[in-house]
Formats: C-alpha cells, structure tokens, sequence
C-alpha cells in the first residue's frame, strides 16, 4: 500500500493556482473560522468611554437579537437614552473546551515502540521524545488539541533539517553524536493554524495531499513613514505639507508551499528559499489530524459550532432576565391627591393629606419567574448534553454531591465526557504515531537511526484520565509489574523517575 503522503502524479502548485487557493481560503474558510475563535475566546473590544466608565462590547454580542444591543451607545450623550438594554455573557464554550483538553492531554503521553529487539526500542522511544519534547512536548499537544477542538481539525508540519540530520550522522560514524541529540536539534513538529494552513486536496482520495500551503501575516522590525490623513486631504488641493508623515510598523505576507518532495517559501510573493527533499522523496510533511472523524470530508467535527445557537439562546435570556431584574428590583409609590409639594419617601415618613380620596401604592419589586429559571436551567442542560461536558466536570457539584461517594460513580458521571475522549484518542493517537513514523524514516535515510519497517510502528500509551485514590493506583502498578510490565516504565507513567530518593 503505497504512502498517503506520496504520489508522482500532481497539480503543480503554479502562481495562478497558487493565488486561487489563498483567494478562496480568504473569502470562504477564514470568516467561518474567525467566527468560532470569536465564540471561544470571546475577546473584550473597547469602544467608547461614557464618563468614567469604559465600554466595551464581547465577540458573542454578534448572536443577541436588536432588541437588546439596540443601536451603538454614543458617548456624547446618556447612555440610558440608547436603544442599548443590560448586556450579559456568560461564555459556557470556553470552559467546556478546556475541560475536554484536560481530560485528552492533561499529563504526558507515553511513545512504545513495536521493536521487538530491547536496546534498539529503547533507542527509538528516547529519540522520539527528544524531539517531542523539544518541540514543546505536552503543552505543544495541548495548543494542537485547542486549534482541533475549536475548528474541527489540525494540521502538524514536521521540519527537517536535512543538513543538521546529514551531519550528525557523519559525527555519528566516529562513535561522538548521540541519535537524540542530533534528532532534537535537527528536527521539530509544528501545528498549524487552520486559519493559515491551506490544504491541497487530492481530487482522487480526500485523506491524501497534493501540497500544503501556510500564509499568514507578520510585523517586521523596520519602521516605514505613511502620510497622514491630513497630508492626503492637503494634497489634493495642490499643497505640500510640511511635516504629515508618520511612522508605522511594515507589515509583510509569508508564503511556505509545500510540494511532494520540495518546500518553497515567499515573502511578499516573491520567492526567497526553496529545498528538495533527498531523505523524504515525494512527500509532502503534513499530518492531518481530525477533532471527531467526519466520514468523507478532510475537515472533522469541532465543538464550538454545534454549541453556538445554544449559547446565543442562554445570553438572551440572561440578559432579557438582567434586565427585568433593573427594571423591577426597587419598589416604586404611586401617589394620588397627597397635595402639592415634594413627598419624600424614607423611614419613619408620615404623610397626610386633606382629601379622602388620597392614596399611596406601591408597585414593582423583583417577583418570582419560575418559568424563566426553568427555561435558563434547560439551556444549560442542552448545552450539558451537546458537549457531553457535565458541570461537575469543572468541579461544580450543586446538590449532587451524595451521588459521588465512590470513584466508580464519578465514571458513571462522566461516561459520555469519557466516551466521546476515547474517540479523540483514536483521531490523534493515528496522527502522533504517523508523525513518529515520518520521523523515523527521514532518521533512517540519513542514517543517524538505522529501523526496519515494521520497528517504526510506535504505539501510544495514554494515561488514566480519572484521578484515581494513590493507594488502588500503586496496587495497580504492582499487578502490572507482577504481570511483566517494564518497572521503569510503570514509574514514568505514575510520575517517577528510576534515579529518584527513595525510589530503588
């Protein structure tokens, strides 16, 4: 079976192709992507100052219907007179998010050869999280699992420097490079940002790649003079003015095509650095990795954008509740024939009148909305059930506390967060072992790791996500000793290291 990342036959990646595939992404994925990094990170927008109070407006706002953002406050004037009400967001996604984080890469991940041979897996298993961890090691996979989750996929570029390999190789051959050493300092994994990476699907097969492009935008480190406002309005009556230059940061656009076999790279569309692969020929070194699989699609599931009407609903209801809360928490009096004159309301206030028909009612005063708790409790729960993330998920335990007594009823708790991280583990575990296997062939062609085929299959060893009592989980360490598991490795997995006090 040949690899999913070689092919002889492919759309050359030209300019005109190359511009096409930049304009599409720009216009069709990015809004849609900058969308659900706005419902995630909801980031806080400074607009005006009305007095001493700043305003502001939240990502999420976009989703609350005109009854209730009104029209844009203006500073100038009282910001009661705007069509504005209370705004509330409570961001219930980001949370969310974190807790599956948590729960999929929340302790380090353990590399387990298939070398059959015990010195050579050792060296495979010490060469590979060298380079894992100098690329960043379990934070890295958490940044990865953040883009995943919000966007429904990631993509992992793995850098080789083909000369640093080369050479440390020849050093290897005198007996003086370490293989991790040389892989660590030659080698890195770096997720992408979908909104930079630009896939370049293989009309035949969705899961292969004819290329890769990443393009972003940078702030360079040189100043550049742009005229101001007042120099253009100036020029166009004919008159130069004196001094209406002003000083800016320059901005540039960088361009990495990646091409089976062969990397390019651009800057401001021109091209300044191009390689040929010699130890990865006909590869392009990109591995894709889906959030949840979605059947026949190169994009996966995210979480976010199933979550973002239940969201819009909730800040609705809580801002339509904050404001009835403004609007009916004091107690107001009507008073009928008291005279003219000020009344003044207080304590111990005695007011007396002439007319019998004189009266005083009180209205107002926050009443009780079972149904609009009920309503609010309800979109919680939907929004419970649509990221199978429950509440106590996040350590909030209401009145279920008596439902926890035991570690197995916490599983039961937590089944379906449980459940639906053992599916993510299938998506990422086959992206992290196609890296490793990547990463052994280029260390294989250049011979600072010499591996067969079948040892570059590395198995993935995740960690327990439950926190479990110390004591069943020591029992358990011992049992999987007793039955022949490797003693350093079990210490590893429980935090230890062999070399540590009171650690034989």
């Amino acid at each position: 079976m040949p690899d999913r990342h070689e092919g002889s036959e492919h759309a050359g990646l030209n300019q005109a192709m190359l511009s096409l595939l930049i304009e599409e992404h720009e216009r069709v994925t990015t809004p849609r992507l900058e969308r659900v990094w706005a419902y995630f990170r909801n980031p806080l927008v400074p607009i005006a100052a009305a007095g001493q109070h700043p305003r502001y407006r939240l990502a999420q706002e976009a989703g609350l219907p005109p009854r209730i953002v009104g029209r844009r406050p203006d500073p100038a004037t009282d910001d009661r007179a705007t069509g504005r009400r209370e705004v509330v967001i409570e961001n219930d996604i980001a949370w969310r998010l974190h807790a599956m984080i948590d729960f999929l890469f929340g302790r380090p991940l353990q590399l387990v050869s298939a070398a059959s041979d015990e010195p050579t897996r050792d060296r495979i298993q010490r060469v590979l999280e060298a380079v894992w961890e100098t690329s960043g090691g379990v934070g890295m996979l958490q940044d990865a699992a953040l883009l995943g989750h919000v966007f429904g996929h990631v993509d992992f570029a793995i850098r080789i420097d083909e000369g640093a390999l080369l050479a440390g190789a020849g050093a290897g051959a005198g007996g003086g490079a370490d293989p991790a050493t040389v892989a660590s300092h030659a080698i890195r994994i770096e997720p992408i940002d979908p909104r930079r990476g630009i896939p370049v699907v293989s009309p035949n097969d969705y899961r292969d790649l004819d290329g890769y492009v990443i393009r972003f935008e940078r702030e360079l480190n040189e100043a550049v003079q742009t005229p101001s406002r007042t120099a253009r309005v100036t020029r166009l009556f004919g008159r130069e003015p004196a001094s209406t230059r002003t000083a800016t940061r320059r901005r540039g656009t960088v361009t990495e095509v990646f091409e089976p076999g062969l990397w390019r790279r651009l800057e401001d569309n021109e091209e300044v650095a191009r390689a040929e692969s010699t130890l990865l020929p006909g590869v392009v070194p990109i591995v894709h990795v889906q959030n949840l699989s979605q059947p026949f699609a190169y994009t996966g599931f995210g979480e976010v954008e199933g979550l973002i009407p239940l969201q819009d609903e909730l800040n609705t209801r809580l801002s339509d509740r904050a404001n009835r809360v403004t609007m009916q928490s004091f107690r107001m009096y009507l008073a009928k024939r008291m005279g003219e004159g000020d009344l003044t309301v207080g304590p111990g206030q005695v007011w007396t009148a002439d007319d019998p028909e004189a009266s005083v009612e009180s209205f107002g005063g926050d009443g009780a909305c079972p149904s609009e708790d009920a309503h609010v409790e309800q979109i919680r729960e939907a929004l419970d059930k649509a990221s199978a993330v429950p509440p106590v998920a996040g350590g909030v335990l209401r009145d279920r506390v008596g439902n926890l007594s035991s570690a197995m009823a916490l599983r039961v708790t937590l089944l379906n967060l449980l459940a639906k991280t053992g599916r993510k583990r299938v998506t990422y575990g086959r992206g992290i072992t196609e890296i490793c296997t990547l990463i052994l062939r280029a260390l294989d062609a250049s011979g600072v790791l010499q591996t067969s085929e079948g040892e570059r299959v590395v198995r993935v060893g995740w960690p327990d996500p439950m926190p479990l009592d110390p004591e069943a989980e020591g029992r358990a360490a011992s049992a999987r000793v007793e039955l022949g598991a490797e003693s350093e490795r079990v210490l590893s997995e429980l935090g230890y290291a062999a070399g540590d006090p009171g650690i034989a």
